[in-house]
């Protein structure tokens, strides 16, 4: 199973979770490796294929720091290495469902900060929505439905407004916090979870709606969000464990598996605090990447 990862992940001078789990977690499976998993570099994308989803004004801020307030409006300070960043790791997401598409299999990306970037603008240590730029080159190579499962713990408003009225995406959104809510309609699913026991059920009963009334999916794009752990200091929900979460991983996969429709994760939320340190939260991920090898 090829997941894509670069150094260049990591490179932003601004130190948080979003900008350095995915090096934290490439040191761990160094020291520790998953079976079956090989990290490959990506790609970069580039200022033309960012500029198909996102404002062309607002990708020229991002590289050029101009203005500030709108290359610093994902929420943390510019700096020139934050461009080299962004590209590297949307161009992870990119390669990582171009690859599925070939294999017919699992693909992944160390990726992270994706699905509250909006067209115009950046959100919620989102700086550029890789999950709608990977929906297209899926579209464009030869996809004709694609599913974007989001299982971070707040809402994916950032790919509600991109992808809104595109009948060949279909969101399915099953979220613990309110953070960047919107109003779900036809094929943009959203379901809030307000307690930890209806967690698991809530997405199972989605997966099975989708069964019901979405067509048959050529590629699923996962974010695969930890920050629903209930030690998260960012998102997390009382009853959410890490058997939970495990068990959430399996199912998400398995589902897949059994449909035959290829998937492509990425990481999403999860961030340290008193209840959550930096192995924890590696080991958190580390259940998205063992579940994935399960089902290859």
């Amino acid at each position: 199973m090829k997941v894509f990862y670069s150094p260049s992940y990591a490179v932003a001078a601004h130190s948080f979770e979003t900008t350095r789990k995915s090096r934290w977690i490439a040191e761990a499976l160094a020291r520790e490796p998953i079976g079956g998993i090989e990290l490959v570099a990506p790609e970069s994308t580039n200022a033309a294929a960012l500029s198909r989803v996102h404002d062309p004004e607002y990708v020229d801020a991002v590289r050029n720091g101009k203005p500030r307030e709108l290359a610093e409006s994902q929420g943390f300070p510019w700096d020139s290495a934050l461009w080299e960043m962004t590209c590297a790791s949307n161009g992870g997401v990119i390669a990582a469902a171009i690859d599925v598409l070939r294999t017919r299999r699992v693909s992944g990306s160390l990726s992270s900060g994706l699905h509250h970037a909006r067209r115009a603008r950046g959100a919620g240590f989102c700086t550029f929505n890789g999950l709608v730029l990977a929906a297209h080159a899926g579209l464009d190579a030869g996809a004709r439905t694609v599913l974007i499962l989001d299982l971070d713990a707040h809402c994916g408003g950032g790919t509600h407004e991109l992808i809104h009225g595109d009948q060949r995406i279909w969101q399915m959104d099953v979220s613990v916090d309110t953070f960047d809510h919107y109003e779900p309609l036809g094929n943009n699913q959203l379901e809030m979870v307000h307690d930890g026991a209806r967690y698991l059920p809530t997405i199972e009963r989605k997966l099975t709606w989708l069964e019901r009334e979405a067509p048959t999916f050529d590629l699923c794009l996962y974010n695969a969000g930890m920050d629903p752990f209930a030690g998260c200091s960012i998102g997390g929900m009382h009853g959410v464990s890490q058997k939970v979460l495990r068990d959430r991983e399996l199912a998400v996969f398995s589902w897949c598996q059994m449909r035959s429709v290829p998937v492509a994760f990425v990481l999403a939320g999860g961030y340290l605090g008193p209840e959550l340190e930096r192995a924890g939260l590696v080991a958190l991920h580390r259940l998205t990447l063992e579940a994935a090898c399960a089902c290859i």
